[in-house]
């Protein structure tokens, strides 16, 4: 490539220090997680109970999260649109309790668009695997990662628009660029499934199942958490009392 073509290239490069996540469509709600469980002793007509008795409906919830009896909170459904770096989805794909369609690269050209870390993300690991913590970079450590993953990227979309221009198929060119790059995906999950997500990809300290994610698959769960609150208010408040973890 020319000069010129490496200058307008570099203008069509994004930088990005945050992730984005909404909510698709949903069938979602406390209500839900009452029928599921009451058809153990109300059969057909558990339908008809529903919304009969708030407090004894928040009860069922508390007690259902507390003793970890975990089937009805599956009779949910959840789609969450996330656009996130590579290496977040990466992660995503421990949870096999979901269900992902994403983006390909065999099938369009991906768009220059990339992943920096913000100057409130924590640069320096102190500790060891399995005891550790993350603290503030100095602002020489922060400047200098910045800049290398910009030039990293920017020199591998320009090695992938040559790979494209030479007539190399699109799953070929890929393979220059970076799991800086973002991607978009869908995802689908129940309220059992998404509590299992939260309570390992939160973190939690002090607990004796304590949680240390990556800061940048928590910045995707922390918006799905503010999704699932906002839809089923009373499970997530079991979810908190019983220690944030999955029934």
């Amino acid at each position: 490539m020319s000069a010129d073509a490496n200058q307008d290239l570099s203008k069509e490069i994004v930088f990005k220090d945050y992730v984005t996540v909404e909510l698709v469509k949903s069938s979602a709600s406390d209500s839900d997680v009452i029928w599921a469980a009451r058809v153990s002793t109300a059969g057909e007509n558990s339908l008809d109970e529903v919304g009969t008795d708030a407090s004894r409906s928040e009860g069922l919830i508390n007690y259902l999260a507390r003793e970890r009896h975990g089937s009805p909170f599956e009779h949910t459904s959840m789609t969450f649109f996330i656009s996130a770096p590579i290496f977040v989805f990466r992660e995503f794909m421990r949870h096999r309790i979901a269900s992902y369609n994403e983006e390909s690269g065999r099938y369009r050209e991906l768009r220059p668009v990339f992943y920096v870390p913000s100057k409130e993300r924590k640069l320096v690991q102190v500790g060891k695997p399995g005891s550790y913590s993350f603290i503030d970079g100095t602002d020489e450590q922060y400047e200098l990662t910045v800049r290398l993953i910009k030039e990293s990227c920017t020199l591998a979309y320009k090695n992938y628009q040559e790979i494209l221009e030479a007539g190399v198929a699109r799953e070929v060119a890929r393979a220059v660029l970076p799991v800086t790059l973002y991607s978009s995906m869908y995802v689908t999950m129940n309220a059992r499934a998404l509590m299992n997500f939260l309570s390992l990809r939160t973190s939690r300290e002090g607990s004796h199942f304590p949680s240390y994610p990556q800061r940048e698959i928590e910045m995707v769960a922390e918006k799905m958490e503010a999704i699932f609150e906002e839809l089923m208010p009373i499970t997530y408040g079991a979810f908190q009392k019983s220690g944030r973890i999955a029934p």
